[in-house]
């Protein structure tokens, strides 16, 4: 039995056994034989073209924009949800606060009194420094703090005013 070494002579093998033409068949293995596509035989470099390069780049520019065009409604929901985020985390110092003074800051002290002791009355009997620093809303405006509250007469309100930073319109975030 004879051992055949590459992959040309095992192709010539299979297609005499078959007593079919093999010449097209070993055009794609003989490099001397492969078509120049109109390129002249000194130039046979390989590579892409300016047209080839700039389809696939228009491509891509197409898919990323289609990307954020479809995610741009998902920013305002972030930032709802970090405003709700922000709430809770305040309204649960705001509870520490009281459990501390038995009471909560009033309006006029404001939610500064999570972070500094307040000096208007009534004075905090056991004051302890809650936050570091008082969070922002994602539109760079002070969350909205009144106790007792306006919408809420039996508690506390406290929210954002929403991208518009008006107060008592729909756009308010919070409780």
């Amino acid at each position: 039995m004879r051992v055949i070494l590459d992959l040309r002579t095992i192709l010539t093998e299979i297609l005499k056994a078959h007593h079919q033409p093999f010449s097209l068949m070993l055009q794609f293995f003989s490099p001397s034989q492969r078509p120049t596509l109109g390129r002249s035989p000194l130039c046979q470099e390989s590579g892409y073209t300016l047209v080839e390069i700039m389809l696939v780049l228009s491509i891509i520019a197409v898919l990323v924009g289609s990307a954020i065009y479809m995610l741009a409604g998902n920013l305002d929901v972030a930032r709802e949800q970090r405003v709700q985020s922000d709430v809770q985390a305040i309204s649960m110092q705001l509870r520490t606060y009281e459990m501390l003074n038995y009471r909560k800051p009033t309006t006029e002290q404001g939610l500064d009194a999570l972070v500094n002791i307040p000096s208007a009355d009534p004075k905090p009997q056991h004051w302890k420094k809650l936050m570091d620093t008082l969070p922002l809303d994602p539109w760079g405006q002070p969350y909205i703090y009144r106790n007792p509250g306006k919408y809420k007469t039996d508690g506390y309100d406290l929210y954002s005013l929403g991208p518009n930073g008006k107060d008592g319109d729909t756009n308010n975030i919070g409780r």
